[in-house]
């Protein structure tokens, strides 16, 4: 990073204190990205720059988005994005890139991210792409104020969930993640594309008491008797109530879960998301410390789609 001290996280608060002071107390909830793209030359975050000129789509196969620096005037940067993006997609996106500018941007004078680069950056290798990400999550996805509108989160429903997503701009699927982040309950989320299973990301608590989905076989389908299998339920935003054994295997028999269910237009993405009961943390076995689960940016998902109910 530009500097070793500087973490994507405060790299992005630090950002948002400087809009809410800018906006004062007509600050929207969705992050003003065109504001702080104007706003970072002035900045500590912006020395040397005299501009980050308004971002500009791109038609370019597997192209997701770029920063470049001007190879005439190194005072001035551009950004890129896809074209076609959804305008969710193309916040993240547009996000991401602010996110190189201020971390990075002394280590290369172009960016040019794909599709990989953008949403899964963390498994790659490209860490300045795993971190460009987890500032666009950071600043689209305040941790305040996702918290604040989550209210009492024992009342959690996928309803409440879209709506905040709406809120922020953001797609369903990244809020889902930031979800999991920012809960306090014993929650997992789920992802399966054709059928199979993709990935779980369950929260702290329920890593802490070893709640996780169980795998029977490499290619994983949804378990028999639940909403994933069930293609007659195509959407389930109230949930409906469950043995917690169904899912996880190491769950006491009398313990329950609630499960969701989101499908994508087309059917072939389904989202899962399971909250279940309480349970004390199994004090004797901290191995989950070691455990590493990507965040909501890492998955954030090209489609960008709020779901349709």
């Amino acid at each position: 990073m530009t500097d070793t001290t500087l973490t994507p996280s405060i790299a992005a608060s630090t950002a948002l204190k400087w809009l809410r002071l800018w906006h004062g107390a007509s600050i929207p909830e969705a992050t003003d990205l065109d504001v702080l793209r104007r706003m970072l030359p002035e900045t500590p975050y912006g020395k040397g720059v005299r501009e980050i000129k308004a971002p500009m789509p791109l038609d370019i196969s597997s192209f997701e988005g770029s920063l470049v620096r001007n190879p005439e005037d190194p005072t001035e940067w551009g950004i890129f994005y896809k074209e076609h993006a959804t305008p969710e997609r193309s916040r993240f996106t547009i996000a991401h890139e602010l996110g190189h500018f201020i971390l990075h941007r002394a280590l290369q004078s172009i960016f040019e991210c794909d599709n990989g680069g953008v949403t899964s950056g963390q498994f790659d290798g490209r860490h300045i792409e795993r971190e460009a990400n987890e500032f666009a999550s950071n600043l689209l996805m305040p941790m305040d104020l996702l918290r604040r509108f989550l209210g009492d989160q024992r009342k959690v429903t996928l309803h409440l969930l879209s709506d905040i997503a709406r809120t922020f701009e953001v797609s369903f699927e990244a809020l889902c993640l930031r979800f999991i982040e920012a809960t306090d309950q014993r929650a997992i989320l789920i992802h399966w594309d054709q059928g199979f299973l993709k990935y779980q990301r369950p929260s702290r608590n329920a890593r802490m008491t070893r709640a996780w989905v169980r795998q029977t076989e490499s290619a994983q389908e949804p378990f028999a008797g639940t909403l994933a299998a069930d293609a007659s339920v195509v959407q389930c935003f109230d949930g409906v109530e469950c043995s917690a054994a169904i899912w996880c295997a190491e769950e006491d028999a009398h313990m329950k879960l609630r499960e969701f269910k989101h499908s994508y237009t087309d059917r072939d993405r389904v989202i899962t998301l399971l909250l279940l009961e309480g349970a004390e943390p199994r004090d004797w076995d901290d191995s989950w410390k070691d455990e590493h689960v990507p965040d909501a940016s890492d998955q954030f998902r090209a489609t960008a789609q709020h779901p349709v109910r």
